[in-house]
């Protein structure tokens, strides 16, 4: 096609495609005349002819945007939490996608609500009330516009942290109405920083773990069972971003990360952590903490906009579950952290025997976790 002219019509075109005629026509229509106007700026531009026909690139066109977009792939990376690949793989689950008893009580034939299907589990394992949202990110704005909006909250410059896709805590926190009261250093923050800084209009005390840096030297900050005397003398709560999210303790297997019940249970009032890092969940963010802040988190309005759906629900249930009875295996993500080597050197022998005709060698080296967590490695 050289010209203008030899461009055919809508109608010709949907003459010669008469064996999709399983598909709307106004559908096929609109990509057919987007075809047409590719060709036509292309003729402008003073392009070389497209060889191929306006049927056969418009079947083209619809075989890939008909086909399902996000698909299963193979992850070679050495990266256990690849960000770009999904992050933590799930445990399996059967999704029900008819009705199901989202927030309906079985038992009393009343309405429920959402969370009691992971509360129990989440009781057990934290000791304490939690919620879950949609990610991290939205439980870090969702508790800040809760317990500080208007007012100030307190946090050392040195966790003023970037996380991926330029989340930033000043940025999230100014969007939560809170504001922002610096203390300390980037290397070195005291208690006492903390203490000096509290006025009238102090609401909350932040701490942010670093899950995606780490520094070392000259360095400097609060224990936790500091800033929760400071909390209790103060009357302010204190709540900790613990970014990962890590239920249980990994430094077996050279994994360090703070314990969520372990910060729960030296004072934090609120903490939040991302299910779909080291607990091995789908994407979602769990606030949990004393029983009256966290009520009040859930009864803010924005929590509807932030909740997750029944399928996120479903499958962090039967996470959770399995972390409960110590079930590591049934989760891809802490099986493949507990995996021992005599087991992946065998994995790796199975797969180096069946790439006939390639050559192939197998050594040792080191994975890392990886989804913005343990950034010694």
């Amino acid at each position: 096609m050289r010209s203008f002219r030899d461009l055919p019509s809508v109608d010709q075109v949907l003459r010669r495609l008469t064996h999709l005629n399983g598909l709307p026509q106004a559908f096929l229509a609109n990509e057919i005349r987007a075809e047409l106007a590719l060709r036509r700026e292309s003729l402008a531009r003073g392009a070389e002819p497209q060889e191929t026909s306006v049927e056969s690139a418009v079947e083209q066109r619809l075989k890939k945007l008909l086909a399902p977009s996000l698909c299963e792939v193979i992850n070679a990376t050495g990266v256990i939490l690849h960000t770009n690949l999904g992050r933590a793989p799930l445990a399996d689950f059967k999704p029900i996608a008819r009705y199901s008893n989202l927030e309906y009580d079985l038992e009393t034939g009343k309405r429920g609500k959402r969370d009691a299907h992971t509360a129990p589990l989440l009781a057990r394992l934290l000791g304490k009330s939690a919620i879950i949202v949609n990610n991290n990110a939205a439980a870090v704005f969702l508790v800040l516009h809760e317990l500080a909006a208007g007012y100030e909250v307190i946090v050392s410059r040195g966790e003023l942290i970037e996380i991926g896709d330029g989340f930033r805590i000043p940025e999230i926190m100014a969007r939560s109405g809170a504001v922002l009261r610096e203390v300390g250093t980037t290397n070195r923050t005291r208690i006492a920083d903390y203490r000096e800084a509290i006025n009238e209009r102090t609401r909350l005390i932040l701490r942010v773990h670093p899950s995606n840096f780490h520094v070392s030297g000259f360095t400097a900050r609060p224990e936790l069972r500091e800033l929760a005397e400071l909390s209790r003398e103060e009357n302010i709560p204190v709540y900790e971003d613990l970014g990962s999210g890590c239920l249980m303790n990994l430094a077996g297997v050279r994994v360090d990360e703070p314990v969520v019940r372990e910060s729960l249970d030296a004072g934090m009032n609120v903490v939040s952590f991302s299910c779909d890092k080291l607990l091995g969940g789908p994407q979602s963010g769990i606030i949990a903490g004393d029983a009256e802040l966290v009520g009040r988190i859930r009864r803010n309005p924005i929590y509807r906009a932030l909740r997750a759906d029944k399928l996120i629900i479903e499958s962090l249930e039967t996470t959770l579950r399995h972390i409960l009875t110590e079930n590591w295996r049934a989760i891809p993500t802490l099986r493949m952290i507990f995996a021992p080597l005599d087991e992946i050197r065998a994995r790796a022998e199975r797969i180096a025997s069946k790439l006939d005709g390639l050559q192939s060698a197998i050594h040792e080296s080191e994975s890392t976790i990886g989804g913005g967590s343990t950034p010694h490695q």
